[in-house]
């Protein structure tokens, strides 16, 4: 009797395990359990470090064969700001760890916190263009209630021309090209540095992935040329394309398209 009476407790315990193993097979949260290793890399691989210094180093290449001394207009570059010169990962790990994904309340409360780390990289490259007399124009889709906090970030780290003249804050659409083209039409633009491909051109402005694609085909030759481009795995237009901009999606909703677009065997 008492061997049936262990039998049984072994069986049920075993069973139940199995219950809750496929529960959680089949509720994961695949968007969230996905963004928190492609966080992991973005925080601890030496992958992630080699790619930055590689674009940053092109990036220096590229100064040195541009740069036109005695130039009738004066040299700039634009650059993004969220993964491209300020790392947000530690932003990432406290939604996560939440099971939550990017919210505009807590995004806000990050930024005034003035904490987010330099990518690796940004810094040197923007100090050394700045030494040539290149002007630096961070144009960046924070909101204008966000700028006293980002300048207090960038000024942290004694980054070039971290002042309201070259801090340009979205104002009302996510485009930037309007943006560009104030910047282009007094400067000489060498560079554009971004994590995302609407950082380079409105060709990517809200497009689908198809059109993403062949958009970037079409401008390939720009890529290490004129475009310098970051790595990103944790956001970006590459994951709202998925989600065709519907910003309303539930995380069902999100987890079920993505889902859906990866591909097997």
């Amino acid at each position: 009797m008492k061997r049936m009476y262990w039998f049984v407790l072994l069986l049920l315990t075993a069973c139940s395990a199995t219950r809750q193993t496929a529960t959680t097979n089949v509720t994961a949260p695949t968007v969230i359990n996905g963004k928190l290793f492609a966080t992991l890399f973005q925080q601890r691989a030496a992958e992630y470090r080699a790619l930055c210094f590689q674009a940053y180093n092109q990036a220096r290449l590229r100064v040195d064969q541009l740069i036109q001394p005695g130039s009738s207009r004066p040299m700039a570059i634009i650059t993004d700001i969220d993964e491209t010169v300020l790392d947000n990962s530690a932003y990432e790990i406290h939604q996560l760890k939440q099971g939550k994904d990017y919210e505009p309340a807590s995004w806000y409360e990050w930024t005034s916190r003035c904490e987010a780390d330099t990518v690796p990289g940004a810094p040197s490259f923007l100090k050394y263009a700045a030494s040539k007399g290149i002007r630096i124009f961070y144009i960046t889709n924070r909101d204008e209630k966000e700028r006293s906090g980002t300048m207090k970030n960038l000024q942290a780290f004694q980054l070039p021309d971290a002042d309201n003249e070259h801090l340009v804050m979205r104002q009302g659409v996510s485009s930037k090209e309007d943006r560009r083209l104030q910047v282009m039409k007094n400067f000489e633009v060498l560079l554009l540095i971004g994590d995302n491909l609407a950082d380079f051109s409105q060709a990517f402005d809200k497009k689908s992935i198809s059109e993403r694609q062949e958009n970037t085909g079409q401008l390939s030759s720009e890529f290490g040329r004129r475009f310098i481009l970051l790595p990103n795995p944790v956001y970006g237009d590459w994951e709202t394309s998925l989600y065709q901009y519907n910003g309303k999606l539930t995380m069902a909703q999100k987890d079920s398209i993505v889902r859906t677009a990866v591909k097997g065997y």
